[in-house]
């Protein structure tokens, strides 16, 4: 799960971050674990999967699987139960055939790929059942040559990134990680629009997949419901003073949790805890990816595209307008939120005038 932190931009420096993230939020308080080598997960998976999907009502012999994918009937037989382990309900076994029992709600590249045609998400999806941070993974990628467009997408993190050594809690297949990689033709200073049209994305999909919720958009990085934050955004960069080599936007979307651990279970919050249902990953994550793909084209393409983000986002968001908030920077100030400048920033009222926030803590009161 992640966190806006925004910094400021150093030419031609390898790395940069954008954004902040409070205090009172749903990360651990314990420094980061060790970042543990990707356990990238087996293509043969989702393809197994897709074809039981496509064969619901029928038994699909292991011969039958094995020719579609290549392998023995043995590899079959170890691939399904490599699926059951993650959760995949799938009656039967090698000798009289196998049949899903219920839809798999993995992320896996074959369950995405298919609702994800005709945007730039749909061609390169990285699934790993266990990482340490999709986000440094999705920029090792990049600074490598991943094109844009690359999605990386865990079941779980290990060393989920928030600001400095903060852990996100990403307990197994029951949050959307997720990170992708653009290379959009805009300068540096943009990057701060791009994640304030990421929260938006991600506003959009929860709404499509549940008309009934209305997250809160709360400047610059994360969303909340009644208070409480179920998703953080975490954009990182490379660049140079005039142009971006690349950004990844990583987002974190508490999904299905039951509870959170210790002093988080004031602060988070899950779309199941908020709702009393269970949600598909897969349809909010291709929801959220398709969202994403149309508020990145349109600001890249269409004119008054940027204006309209940042009216979106004051218009959806509690905290932009009118709050008693106390900002830590500068030695800490304290007024009324006034919206947004023309770069995306937070304005704030004090009694000395109205200042911009740029990159401390906001505290809503």
């Amino acid at each position: 799960m992640f966190f806006l932190l925004f910094s400021r931009i150093i030419p031609r420096i390898k790395k940069a971050s954008i954004g902040r993230d409070s205090r009172k939020s749903s990360r651990a308080r314990a420094p980061a674990p060790h970042n543990p080598a990707p356990q990238k997960t087996d293509t043969r998976l989702g393809r197994i999967a897709r074809l039981l999907m496509d064969n619901a009502t029928v038994v699909v012999s292991g011969t039958k699987i094995a020719d579609e994918i290549g392998t023995s009937r043995s590899e079959v037989w170890r691939l399904v139960q490599q699926l059951r382990t993650l959760g995949v309900e799938i009656a039967g076994h090698s000798a009289t055939g196998y049949r899903l029992k219920a839809v798999p709600d993995l992320l896996l590249p074959d369950m995405l790929a298919p609702f994800l045609k005709g945007t730039i998400f749909g061609q390169e999806i990285h699934h790993y059942y266990k990482i340490g941070s999709t986000n440094s993974e999705a920029m090792e990628s990049a600074s490598a040559g991943a094109p844009e467009g690359s999605v990386f997408v865990a079941e779980e993190q290990t060393a989920g990134r928030g600001r400095g050594a903060h852990h996100w809690d990403s307990a197994p297949s029951a949050g959307i990680y997720c990170s992708v990689v653009l290379r959009p033709a805009l300068p540096p200073s943009e990057a701060l629009i791009l994640s304030l049209a990421a929260g938006l994305a991600v506003q959009a999909a929860v709404q499509q997949v549940d008309s009934r919720v209305l997250p809160d958009l709360k400047w610059p990085n994360d969303l909340v419901i009644e208070g409480k934050k179920f998703c953080g955004i975490l954009t990182e960069m490379n660049s140079e003073a005039t142009r971006v080599r690349y950004i990844v936007v990583g987002i974190g979307i508490n999904v299905n949790q039951a509870g959170f651990p210790g002093d988080l279970r004031e602060a988070a919050t899950s779309l199941r805890l908020a709702t009393g249902t269970e949600w598909s990953r897969v349809e909010l994550c291709a929801a959220l990816l398709k969202s994403l793909d149309r508020e990145y084209r349109d600001l890249l393409q269409k004119v008054g595209a940027r204006d309209s983000i940042l009216e979106r986002f004051q218009e959806r968001s509690s905290s932009a307008r009118g709050r008693q908030a106390r900002v830590e920077e500068n030695g800490g100030f304290e007024g009324v939120t006034e919206g947004l400048d023309p770069r995306g920033f937070l304005q704030v009222r004090t009694a000395q005038g109205v200042r911009t926030v740029l990159s401390g803590t906001v505290r809503l009161k």
